[in-house]
């Protein structure tokens, strides 16, 4: 049977980051404000009955939304060929 307390201690959080260190792509969160602001803005338009002008920006929202999934998958696969 094995003692208490001989056991490694499991790493701390700032150990696991410091193995391997994270990349920030600054144009992710102004993607995903530019997506809320026009699924915002869309609701809006439905709600007051402007039926084509929300339809409109709901195609918009779609475009940016997967313009910032393309930004998130490509900056990860960018700089996962790098660490």
């Amino acid at each position: 049977m094995e003692k208490m307390g001989t056991a490694e201690p499991e790493p701390n959080l700032d150990e696991i980051f410091v193995q391997r260190e994270r990349v920030k792509n600054p144009f992710v969160p102004i993607g995903a404000f530019i997506t809320a602001g026009v699924l915002t803005a869309g609701l809006i338009s439905f709600r007051q009955g402007n039926s084509q002008l929300g339809q409109k920006l709901m195609r918009a929202r779609v475009v940016v939304q997967g313009a910032t999934v393309a930004l998130m998958v490509g900056t990860a696969y960018y700089y996962g060929e790098k660490f």
